[in-house]
């Protein structure tokens, strides 16, 4: 048994099975991030930091010596609680396929703005540098009409050309730039989103938690997202009326290379 207890939850394999592919369905396409970094792992949920391979000087225990002490990242946990009724676990397992897993899908919807939000902007409580906050000076400031959204695009990848940054290239919208992309046409029928595919040649990714936009290289090694424990539910404990829940992970993110990102302002 490990630290996740699901055998002594009052849930059948069948409905674990369940549950799993529900939290995998709503997390897939929200991890914006993972889609466009370099991902490590899972490592295990006992692995606790990341080598940042530098060091820092600190004092000596005696005089005449010097001293240095590695530095590491460690590794962030996270964590969104639910209840699921015991009544819907039951219809579950009779074979009910409209049972209601709101609260499943709530807790998945948090888990995956909260890891884009890290990736993309950052969690000072965690130590972690977010993408948009390593490339600030390399940023352009985009206007209301997303018609010209591909002229931003390609000036970004002239950014990241100048900087020796390789391609391909691939594109984080968040919510609402991603509804502005998608909707408009240019003129000749042409979508922006098939533009900016062709400008870009990789993945234009839906990024709930973003704001605004980013162009990151996708020739690896630039933005590196390390897995200790991957998503998983987990149980905590249950009474006569329902089952209570969780869906955890643990992680860390680093920029290696800033240049190799271009942040478009909304």
């Amino acid at each position: 048994m490990n630290h996740l207890l699901r055998a002594l939850a009052p849930i059948s394999d069948t409905g674990w099975a369940c549950l799993d592919a529900e939290a995998q369905q709503r997390l897939r396409p929200a991890l914006a991030g993972r889609r466009l970094v370099e991902f490590s792992g899972p490592l295990g949920w006992e692995h606790s930091v990341t080598n940042l391979g530098r060091v820092a000087s600190v004092d000596p225990p005696e005089e005449g010596l010097r001293a240095t002490q590695r530095r590491v990242l460690p590794m962030a946990e996270l964590r969104a609680d639910f209840v699921i009724s015991r009544a819907e676990l039951a219809d579950l397992d009779r074979g009910a396929l409209d049972v209601d897993l709101g609260t499943l899908d709530a807790a998945a919807r948090g888990m995956a703005r909260a890891e884009n939000v890290a990736v993309f902007h950052g969690w000072i409580g965690a130590g972690i540098v977010g993408i948009t906050q390593a490339a600030a000076p390399a940023s352009i400031s985009a206007g209301a009409d997303f018609a010209e959204f591909p002229k931003h695009a390609a000036k970004a990848v002239e950014i990241l050309l100048g900087a020796g940054v390789s391609g391909p290239y691939g594109l984080a919208l968040g919510p609402d730039a991603y509804t502005g992309v998608v909707e408009t046409t240019e003129h000749g029928g042409l979508t922006v989103f098939d533009h900016l595919r062709a400008i870009l040649g990789g993945p234009i990714v839906w990024a709930p938690g973003v704001v605004g936009a980013v162009v990151v290289s996708l020739r690896g090694g630039d933005f590196l997202f390390e897995s200790g424990q991957d998503l998983s539910l987990g149980y905590d404990h249950h009474d006569a009326e329902a089952v209570h829940l969780y869906l955890e992970e643990s992680f860390t993110f680093r920029v290696a290379t800033p240049e190799a990102a271009v942040v478009v302002k909304p």
